[in-house]
Formats: structure tokens, sequence, C-alpha cells
């Protein structure tokens, strides 16, 4: 801002903001009015920002944790000189598809960042955070710390964070199926599991036309009863399962001792990987089906279902796709996201499906881009949520299914939303 005088700043919020609130018929006037010199000093005593280069990595940034009050920012951004706030878009605030429709996080070139509540830091210090899945009989959210071989819950009634199953064999994807029961993805013994209602534990996989599995990772339950995990490589890996006899897709030159500090010696169900990649079904009877197959370079990682069922997201290599579900098969695969932001890799790993069809995915990129990225059913961004570490997946909880977990890296984090995740677990 380059006005001289404080309050006339702090005027002009006040007037674009109501005069656009007024013109709305919605919107909050009391933050803008309430909170304009506050605002002003702000932007122009204390934050490092630059409006001609709004994506600056070393920018500070602003989170207003109160969309009914979005006028205030979106005065603010107009006032500093942001390009894509002029006064056309501060003139539709609260029309679709404005840049200052409210609520929105949707146009980092603009410096928009407004939700609904803060983002929570519950716990730090986990080797690699993975597969969370909400129980809504348990209310906890399971999840796993693959490398650390640990299960955790974060017990939604106390918010507190301990361990639930250890060892967990290098547990990586979770999700809780129609009935309740947890199912989970080992990479260390290379098989899907569930957990029964009296304790007890039933493979459900870890082979295929006699085949053992390579490591299978992420699980999503289809409302036909039926069971769909991916399977890639990366249960070879030493941090998160055990290596292959001899060289592996992981390890070509096959240099790792798998004998080193293998407590499961002799009950591994793999000692070598096989198979391609894939991405395999379960039938309720018991019957598994590889649905589509992969090959080095082109694996399949998170997996999830739309609301009505009749489409499967998956990751694909380096890319979102999707792909109609017909009779147990996937038909017409086609590419749903690559990931790319302001030009920048936003990259893939899991991801859950609202009630509106919207895919929330965990990106893994550099900083500023890392976090979770948000699409509609058409493949466009609709929004971002940015943490300070890689995210590898996410899902919906609380009792209205309304916030969302997300484990990052060596972290696990919390945001309530506006909207419901779809789907058990």
């Amino acid at each position: 801002m380059s006005e001289p005088s404080p309050t006339r700043l702090a005027n002009a919020i006040r007037f674009i903001a109501i005069d656009a609130i007024v013109r709305a018929g919605e919107g909050h006037q009391g933050v803008p009015l309430g909170m304009a010199e506050i605002a002003t000093s702000l932007y122009t005593r204390h934050l490092k920002f630059d409006a001609a280069d709004p994506t600056w990595p070393d920018r500070d940034r602003v989170v207003l944790s109160n969309g009914h009050g979005s006028m205030l920012l979106y005065a603010l951004l107009h006032l500093s000189g942001y390009e894509r706030i002029g006064g056309e878009q501060v003139s539709t605030f609260r029309d679709f598809g404005s840049r200052c429709e409210g609520h929105p996080e949707i146009d980092p070139s603009a410096g928009i960042f407004v939700g609904h509540s803060v983002i929570q830091r519950l716990k730090t210090g986990f080797q690699w955070a993975e597969g969370p899945a909400w129980t809504s009989e348990g209310q906890y959210v399971v999840f796993s710390d693959v490398a650390a071989d640990i299960q955790y819950r974060l017990i939604w009634e106390t918010m507190q964070i301990t361990p639930f199953r250890r060892q967990s064999f290098n547990s990586n994807g979770n999700t809780f199926d129609f009935q309740g029961r947890q199912i989970s993805a080992q990479h260390y013994l290379r098989r899907v599991v569930r957990w029964e209602h009296d304790g007890s534990m039933t493979v459900i996989a870890d082979s295929y036309n006699g085949q053992p599995l390579n490591s299978p990772n992420d699980i999503a339950v289809h409302k036909d009863g039926s069971i769909w995990f991916t399977d890639p490589l990366y249960g070879s890996l030493l941090q998160e399962g055990h290596p292959d006899d001899g060289p592996g897709p992981m390890d070509p030159r096959g240099l790792a001792n798998n004998a080193i500090g293998n407590g499961g010696a002799g009950i591994v169900g793999s000692r070598h990987q096989v198979r391609p990649p894939a991405i395999y079904r379960v039938d309720p009877s018991g019957k598994i089906d590889a649905v589509l197959e992969g090959k080095p370079g082109t694996v399949p990682n998170g997996i999830a279902f739309s609301p009505d069922y009749s489409k499967v997201y998956f990751v694909w290599g380096a890319n979102l796709d999707v792909a109609d579900v017909q009779d147990g098969k996937i038909v017409n695969q086609r590419r749903f996201s690559d990931g790319m932001v302001d030009g920048i890799k936003c990259g893939f790993d899991g991801h859950r499906v609202d009630v509106a069809g919207n895919v929330w995915s965990g990106s893994t990129s550099v900083p500023g881009y890392q976090g979770v990225t948000v699409w509609n059913p058409a493949g466009k961004l609709i929004g971002r949520i940015r943490l300070p570490e890689t995210c590898a997946n996410v899902t919906f909880c609380g009792p209205k299914k309304d916030w969302l977990f997300m484990c990052a890296s060596q972290s696990v984090y919390l945001l309530r939303l506006g909207i419901q995740g779809n789907a058990p677990g």
C-alpha cells in the first residue's frame, strides 16, 4: 500500500467491504468494520509480500479463519495492488465463479486463504505417517507409522494419540468396511488383512494365481461388498518392509541383506517380488481378480470410489486417473489430473472423496505446494491446504465426518471443513 495515512486506509477498507456486502446481500460486516485498523497495521508495517509476485516463496501468509468476514481480506488485497483482485472482482463478491466468492482458497496467485477453522498440528515425531481411516462406531482415527512399524489411534473424545498395534508389520493403508471392521495393508508380510469384531484376524489376500503379492498399499471398499487394493513395490524398501532376496525393482543391484533385523524370517509370505504392480478386487466370495496391471515406473498407489461407486479414482504413476466401474471391472480409464498447479507438480499419494464427489489428495511437492489439493469431479483444482510438510494421505473424520485428518511425513494435522466425507473409513 502506498497511501500514507493508516486511518484513511482503514476507512477505505470499510467502505469497499461494506459496499460489496450490501450489494451481495450477505457477508459479515462486523469483521471489516472492527478489524480494519488491525489489518492496515499488519499489511503496512509487518508483512513481507509482493503484490506483483503473489506466489513469492518467501512471502508472509495471512490465514483468515473467518469465511463470512472474507471481504476484509479482499479489500486488503485490492488496495495492496493484487492484480487478480481488481475493482471488477470486488464488485462481484459472493457471485459464483468470482475470485471473491467467499470461503475460498482457489486462487493462490491472488493471495487468498480463507478457511472455516485453523489447521491444528496434533502431534509430530513420526517417521512416516500414512494410511488414516475413521471408524464412526469406535469414534477414532487409526493411522500407520510405516517406518516405525506401529499403528496409532487418535481417540476423538480425548484427542489423545496412542499406540494401537505394535508390531504392525509395516502396515500402510487402512480402511473400515460397511460392517465396521478394520482392513489393513501390511507391507512386511505383503498381504491384506481384516480385523474381526472378536479381535481375530482374517487374511483377505496374500497371493494371486499362486504368486505372492508385492506389498499392498491402499484399500477401498465398494458398496457391493468387494475390497479393492493397490499393490505397488514399496514394501521392498528397507524402511517400509523387507528387501527382496537378490536384485529387485527397488534394489536392482541386490545389495540389501534381508536377513538383518528380520524378525519374521520363515513366516514372510514373499521373499521376492515377481508380479507386476497392480490393482486387485476381492469379491465377497473371496475370489481375487487383477483389474488393472502396471509396470515398473507406472505403479498404482491411492484408491477411492465416487459417492455412487460408479467410478474409481487411483494414482497411476505420477498422475491421478479415473475409470468407470462395470460388473467389478475397470473400463474407460482416463487421466483425471496431472497435479500441475502454477506450473509446479503436486504429486499424488493417497486421497478421499467427499459427498459432492470432490477428490481430496495428499500433495508431495516443494515448500508452498505441500499439503492437500482438492479437485472437483471434472478434474479442476478448486482448493488447497498448505502444510509445512509433504502430505501422504487423508481421511474424513469426526462425529459428523466434517474434519480432515492429514498424515504429513513426521506430523499429523486436523482441519474442520464445510463438507462431509463419503464412504466408510
